[in-house]
């Protein structure tokens, strides 16, 4: 934590260029707003700016990698105690599909720019590569390449996360929970097995 004055001061000032553009991002992924719209969102000086960024580009994919890592960090706080690596991919897909409600700019930065991230370092990627490899050394999963696993993971969530918010009309959960079972049974399970394991209870996530 920022230990003095100046240094908190800093801190609120970059946090808020950030937040402004994940809501520019949200809104209609445009990236073409300008510095100064940018600094007017985020109530800064348009001086400002330069102290934090260098351009608009790396504020942006500044905005995505805090967006992802904030969505990972749910994951982290709702899913805790999960030890079944497929338990862990269907409540992932249903707790996702609950944040397009509870978290729609979050999720909508998801939607427009989640990906490109599927393979990154960071956010929800690098752990659910690591469930991925833990399920399959542990024979859970079939013999598969964690990455070639992660990007079909990856893919059906951010087309499940369309799905919310293109036809919002569609049950979310249950859709969730059919895609979940369709990717566990792609990951080796049985299709009793899968179905079993979507829809088991989950845990609060309120």
């Amino acid at each position: 934590m920022p230990n003095n004055r100046f240094e908190r001061r800093r801190a609120e000032t970059r946090g808020a260029l950030v937040r402004a553009a994940r809501q520019i991002l949200a809104e209609t992924g445009d990236t073409s707003a300008s510095i100064q719209a940018i600094a007017e969102r985020a109530d800064v000086g348009f001086g400002s700016f330069y102290n934090h960024f260098d351009s608009k580009t790396e504020l942006f994919e500044t905005a995505v990698v805090d967006a992802m890592e904030e969505f990972g960090q749910a994951f982290d706080e709702h899913l805790t105690g999960i030890d079944d690596p497929a338990e862990l991919v269907a409540a992932g897909f249903r707790l996702s599909a609950r944040m397009a409600d509870s978290h729609p700019e979050l999720m909508q930065v998801l939607r427009r720019r989640g990906l490109g991230h599927i393979h990154a370092d960071n956010g929800l990627a690098r752990r659910a590569l690591r469930d991925l490899e833990v399920g399959i050394a542990s024979g859970r999963f079939s013999a598969l390449d964690p990455v070639v696993a992660l990007t079909a993971l990856g893919g059906t969530l951010l087309a499940l996360v369309e799905l919310r918010f293109a036809r919002p009309e569609v049950d979310g959960d249950e859709a969730a929970v059919d895609l979940a079972e369709m990717v566990l049974r792609m990951l080796g399970l049985s299709a009793d097995d899968a179905h079993e394991v979507a829809r088991r209870p989950l845990p609060d996530l309120d």
